[in-house]
């Protein structure tokens, strides 16, 4: 994140803060112990108790980036028919977490041919809110309802979004935000022995192997690359310990993408549960004054324009999002909040210089009703399905470290976290260590 990122995170948990000192009816000496306890609890506890799902999860993800290959991937999403949305839902699904590196991979899929209903769509949006990370921290936050409501209402967004780029938005204009990003440039391809991006235009280093070229970030990768690695199974690779060494940089990359917006989304989880007093929450959401379908109509916008204010993306809005549940935000409008991480404004500025102003604002629009749609029509399914949670259940408790599950689960994950990093920091890992690489290539 930038430093204007933090800035206005900043102001926004000190404006927290001020909420809770102008609204409480408690001594102020008395509120700021009370709530600085609260706050650090509530941050620790979300911590403990989704740490081993994070560790596993950026494992599985990270193997799945280091062991398989994305070539010709944009050759499988040049449609806009139920084939390819959903191989644009699946690689979005066994892709990257981090919001930026999705709008990124998404845009050169885009640019290489794929259409904007597959690619900026179903990849997108898959490769945020469907992915293994983000579920495995919405089950244990939040409950098996919003993870089911999760999937069910990813698919439908990414329905709505195909929908809307194939019978809403002009065709002219799709394809003038194409060449607009094919007018800016070569897309960045992965360096194939350290995964570092790379600008084939810019890069000095490069090698012709069997008809293709490879671009190299420094003449040391260059050096160390063996073309035979574009020919390791997934087999060999997930039984060696190169291919391991491959997992643990790419998952060690997603860690170095996400860490400050999962700790960002703990922190203003405690301080939103420590610092605001529950007479502010029963007058926000005093209640379906005007029909439950208004209520809940007006919450998920309600939901949706605080995922765009508070700047956090993929996974570190779980913890906010369960904060806002067990306060009174309904459950579809909760699942509008999760859903509007791609519109946050920098994401929206990054939209402006790929496509022009004019797409990104088609975009920025049609993500944020789908989102608000979607919230809505899943709060009802699940409604009348009896399978709404109580708010109750989410998990909000005090930290306790006791002997069991859990506590195995971490101990597990932080060895496992441990030999990933200790494997991350090597340079090599023997004769073997060049052919377990992940090769990203460009013709």
């Amino acid at each position: 994140m930038e430093r204007t990122e933090y800035a206005i995170l900043a102001v926004i948990a000190l404006a927290t803060v001020g909420i809770g000192v102008f609204t409480t009816s408690e001594p102020l000496s008395t509120f700021f112990v009370e709530s600085t306890q609260e706050f650090l609890t509530t941050t620790a506890a979300m911590a403990w108790i989704t740490w081993w799902a994070l560790v596993i999860g950026f494992a599985i993800a990270g193997g799945v980036e280091a062991w398989t290959s994305n070539e010709e991937v944009s050759e499988l999403l040049e449609g806009h028919g139920p084939r390819e949305i959903g191989y644009g839902s699946l690689f979005g699904f066994v892709s990257s977490s981090c919001s930026y590196s999705a709008i990124a991979t998404a845009k050169n899929l885009f640019k290489k041919g794929g259409s904007a209903a597959a690619t900026l769509g179903a990849f997108m949006f898959a490769s945020t809110n469907l992915v293994i990370e983000i579920g495995a921290v919405i089950w244990i936050l939040l409950g098996w309802q919003f993870l089911l409501a999760d999937i069910v209402g990813g698919i439908t967004l990414i329905g709505l979004m195909a929908v809307g780029f194939v019978y809403v938005v002009p065709d002219e204009v799709v394809e003038q935000a194409r060449q607009n990003v094919r007018d800016e440039g070569t897309e960045d391809v992965q360096d194939p022995v350290c995964g570092m991006e790379v600008d084939p235009d810019e890069t000095d280093h490069s090698i012709e192997h069997d008809g293709r070229t490879y671009y190299f970030c420094s003449q040391s990768c260059k050096e160390s690359f063996d073309p035979e690695a574009a020919n390791t199974t997934v087999r060999e690779k997930a039984t060696s310990l190169s291919g391991w060494k491959a997992l643990a940089d790419k998952q060690w990359k997603e860690w170095g993408m996400l860490w400050d917006e999962i700790a960002i989304g703990f922190i203003f989880a405690g301080l939103i549960a420590g610092f605001i007093p529950d007479q502010v929450w029963t007058s926000v959401f005093s209640g379906a004054t005007f029909g439950l379908p208004v209520y809940v109509f007006w919450t998920a916008i309600l939901g949706a324009v605080i995922g765009v204010a508070t700047f956090v993306c993929s996974v570190g809005n779980v913890p906010f999002g369960a904060v806002l549940f067990s306060n009174g935000l309904p459950f579809g409008s909760v699942l509008s909040y999760i859903y509007a991480d791609l519109i946050v404004p920098p994401i929206m500025d990054a939209y402006r210089e790929y496509y022009g102003t004019k797409f990104a604002a088609i975009l920025s629009g049609l993500i944020f009703v789908s989102a608000v749609f979607t919230g809505v029509l899943m709060h009802f399914l699940f409604l009348s399905a009896g399978l709404i949670p109580d708010p109750s259940s989410v998990q909000l408790a005090e930290v306790s470290i006791e002997m069991n599950y859990k506590m195995v689960l971490n101990v597990l994950a932080t060895v496992l976290f441990l030999f990933l990093y200790w494997l991350h920091r090597q340079d090599s890992v023997g004769e073997a260590g060049k052919h377990g690489e992940h090769v990203h290539t460009a013709d």
